[in-house]
């Protein structure tokens, strides 16, 4: 009888688990169509070549081959560090519809017009390409025409085979491709359709290539799954020199664009936009988006500063407290805060601050749809929580900043200088912080005239702004002030 094959014949591409036949998912990394047959490992003695050019010391190689250049978009810019250096690979993900062929096409008609392009470079215009696999030419330049993104040195191509786009490239040569979608782009010379994990590696692999051999800057738009990762293998992400990522809810107009792998620049650092009939415009100064202007104080309300990157943004926090028509299981509802976290905050309040909401409804909700992750909002929500429950407002140009323990301390957050400096800077007139913060924000409220409170604990800072009983005048400011 013949021996039974033992060895495993598949292995799969991502994460290298083996099987003894083929399978649609990968058992390890759960990866669908990852799973390939290997051949039998051959040990192959490799000869040395003669390279085509020589090695020379790092001190002679030119540096202004590496100048940046501006894509005329100066969000984006900050994002990228500075802009686009030559031969740089730039991997753009996002969500269907979110604005990602709409913000590129404006990047290569800027691009196309020389509105960006270095000083003392001397050139009217640079030709570049824009290769799409998912709309045809027609469309597209009925994008460019609503969006003013028309430019004569900007190439439209609606290709999906990759030898076809290289030839393009040969052609036109560009300085700046952009390819939307890598998805729609496959080639012959690799198994599988369009989209799948080897297809989406090989064309990955030959841009990068021409795109180092050419210096020229390349940008990829790149699908995302549905719990928002990037679609296609890991290997992707290490192939290209950055990654963005373009996040936005549908039904709010606030566009961010945020730096997860930058080789050339910071990989914290975010963008914001707004989308409009017109196309994408850049916000220079987001703050305003997430906060609402009453002319009047209103009880439930507080407003916090999250920083995105590097960059404070300012947001508001509201909340609405009932009572409960069920009173054994009273409604929590969240929008734009983690649903957990709040729950937290209202157990910390009903146990260490003596605020009743075991038998209210309690709504907490941030304004413009904005998201916040970021631990400092715990006071705002608090505050918040605790204004509406004895309906009761508070000076109007209040911040707060802390993280709130089960114990009902508060910790101090970091880049609190910059977070106190913005507040300071659209004339809000009292800040609550942690205590223990005076060495990090005693500089900015002198100089803006800010007055800070350092509270150590939660019900500390709800005694500052008279949120813990009645009959005090709220702008008489208790605690330690700064």
């Amino acid at each position: 009888m013949a021996k039974a094959k033992t060895q495993d014949a598949f292995q799969c591409t991502e994460c290298g688990w083996t099987s003894v036949r083929w399978v649609g998912r990968c058992g390890e990394c759960q990866a669908w169509g990852s799973v390939a047959e290997r051949g039998a490992p051959k040990l192959q003695q490799v000869t040395s070549s003669v390279p085509s050019t020589k090695a020379i010391r790092i001190s002679q190689v030119p540096a202004g081959q590496a100048d940046r250049q501006l894509t005329g978009i100066g969000e984006l810019d900050r994002v990228l560090g500075g802009g686009l250096v030559p031969g740089v690979v730039v991997l753009l993900a996002g969500e269907p519809g979110v604005g990602k062929s709409t913000l590129l096409l404006e990047v290569a008609a800027k691009w196309a017009r020389g509105e960006a392009a270095t000083a003392g470079d001397g050139r009217a215009g640079r030709p570049t390409l824009y290769v799409t696999g998912e709309e045809s030419a027609a469309q597209v330049r009925l994008r460019a025409t609503r969006t003013d993104a028309l430019a004569d040195d900007l190439y439209l191509a609606a290709e999906t085979d990759l030898g076809t786009v290289l030839g393009h490239i040969e052609e036109v040569e560009p300085s700046l491709l952009v390819v939307d979608s890598v998805q729609t782009i496959g080639t012959a010379e690799a198994d599988g359709s369009p989209g799948g994990i080897t297809q989406v590696r090989e064309v990955t692999g030959a841009l990068v290539r021409v795109a180092k051999r050419r210096g020229m800057a390349v940008v990829i738009i790149g699908h995302v799954t549905k719990d928002g990762s990037i679609a296609g293998p890991r290997l992707l992400e290490h192939l290209v020199d950055v990654v963005l990522a373009f996040e936005g809810d549908r039904h709010s107009g606030f566009r961010m664009v945020r730096a997860t792998k930058n080789r050339y620049g910071p990989a914290d650092e975010v963008g914001c936009f707004e989308m409009s009939e017109t196309g994408i415009n850049e916000v220079t100064d987001p703050s305003g988006l997430f906060t609402s202007h009453h002319t009047e104080p209103v009880p439930g309300t507080c407003v916090t500063v999250t920083v995105e990157g590097r960059r404070p943004l300012l947001a508001e926090v509201q909340a609405l407290v009932a009572p409960s028509p069920y009173q054994t299981s009273p409604r929590r509802t969240t929008s734009g805060i983690e649903s957990s976290r709040v729950a937290m905050i209202l157990a910390v309040l009903e146990r260490k601050a003596r605020v009743p909401l075991s038998q209210h409804d309690v709504y907490v909700s941030t304004v413009g749809g904005a998201r916040v992750g970021d631990p400092s909002v715990d006071l705002a929500v608090a505050i918040a929580v605790a204004s509406a429950a004895v309906d009761r407002n508070f000076p109007q140009r209040v911040v707060a900043l802390g993280e709130i323990g089960l114990a009902g301390d508060l910790r101090r957050v970091p880049g609190l200088e910059r977070r106190v400096g913005e507040a300071a800077r659209l004339g809000f007139e009292l800040a609550i912080v942690p205590a223990n913060s005076r060495d990090s924000s005693q500089k900015i409220p002198r100089m803006h005239g800010l007055k800070v409170v350092e509270c150590a604990t939660l019900a500390d800072a709800l005694g500052v702004l008279d949120l813990r009983r009645s009959g005090s005048d709220s702008s008489d400011y208790s605690g330690r002030r700064g």
